[in-house]
């Protein structure tokens, strides 16, 4: 019988003597395998951001888009994709190749998606996605209007609990719609929930006396707090605001279980390979450490929390699991 060469013994022993030569080729020279496969970033990165430019998740996306490029030479090109209460641009960048070019900035809003699309959104957060890095989170204030008799935490509870209070927000299933939400788990009192299509509109309102109280988005309400039109009540982060140093935390108020963050970090399509998310997502970490952003996001009303893949990727899926809880104790619904 003729044996086939590539089957004998001796090709078999070829066969393990060439792995051995190349196991101990990378051993001896770490970049060696580098060098067999493809640079990254390849081309340039599409950083998407589900929002209108000019806001804050944009603001950030374009802050950190820039110290990359700076620091390491990489052409990070911001696309904004808005709509769909932020899930045109999500659901775009989970069918996009799974090759780390293409980036999705992510708030809190995406983490009540889950739950409040849920089936509905064209994706699945944490199943289409993978983390990349944590970059901040911003607070999110309790304003009443400047004349208005209630001056606490404890004074709007009793005022929510003995009377009817109506409550604005920037619409269904927003950020301040869900602090709301919370609030009312909390305390056990019943206000009146006035959506509007957007932050804006909502403290013009409060401003003209036609709501009572917002959970407003901290950036948002600062100027008219600042100038006097508004009174806070409180701010749901563990820390006072550096600009409003006379503003109590919720915890200091009373109501510990009510810190909310309305974060921002960045997704990639999952099976995008670990070396790459690895790379990108440290390399976003180590920028947001840096004093000099820390110092700019504060400025733009983020406080910074710098996390890589896997301490974001844990804390996504928390608080896609807190707002899951509390979005369905409270019913809320998009429409």
């Amino acid at each position: 019988m003729q044996r086939n060469p590539e089957t004998s013994p001796d090709a078999a022993r070829r066969h393990i003597l060439r792995a051995g030569a190349a196991g101990l080729l990378a051993a001896a020279m770490p970049g060696a395998r580098a060098l067999s496969q493809p640079a990254w970033p390849a081309q340039p990165v599409n950083y998407v951001v589900p929002f209108p430019p000019g806001g804050l998740t944009d603001v950030a996306a374009r802050t950190v888009a820039k110290a990359l490029g700076d620091a390491h030479h990489w052409n990070v090109v911001i696309e904004n994709k808005p709509g769909g209460n932020a899930n045109i641009g999500a659901a775009f960048v989970a069918r996009a190749p799974a090759d780390g070019h293409t980036w999705l900035a992510i708030t809190l809003s995406h983490a009540a998606n889950a739950t409040l699309f849920q089936g509905k959104a064209g994706y699945d957060l944490l199943g289409d996605l993978t983390a990349l890095a944590g970059l901040a989170s911003s607070s999110m204030m309790v304003v009443v209007n400047a004349k208005s008799p209630i001056k606490s935490m404890d004074a709007l509870r009793k005022a929510a609990t003995s009377g009817t209070l109506s409550a604005a927000s920037s619409g269904n299933g927003t950020p301040p719609h869900l602090t709301l939400a919370l609030y009312q788990k909390l305390t056990g009192a019943r206000l009146m929930h006035v959506p509007y299509k957007g932050g804006a509109p909502s403290l013009t309102d409060l401003i003209g006396g036609h709501v009572d109280v917002i959970f407003s988005n901290y950036p948002e309400s600062l100027a008219h707090v600042q100038s006097g039109a508004l009174r806070a009540l409180a701010v749901t982060t563990r820390q006072r605001s550096p600009e409003l140093p006379d503003v109590p935390t919720v915890a200091e108020a009373g109501m510990p279980d009510l810190i909310v963050e309305n974060f921002t970090g960045v997704m990639v399509p999952a099976g995008t390979p670990e070396a790459v998310v690895r790379q990108a997502g440290e390399a976003i970490a180590a920028e947001m450490r840096k004093p000099g952003m820390q110092q700019t996001m504060a400025k733009l009303g983020f406080i910074p929390q710098p996390r890589g893949p896997a301490e974001f990727g844990r804390y996504v899926r928390d608080e896609v699991q807190r707002w899951r809880r509390i979005i369905q104790e409270a019913g809320i619904q998009t429409a």
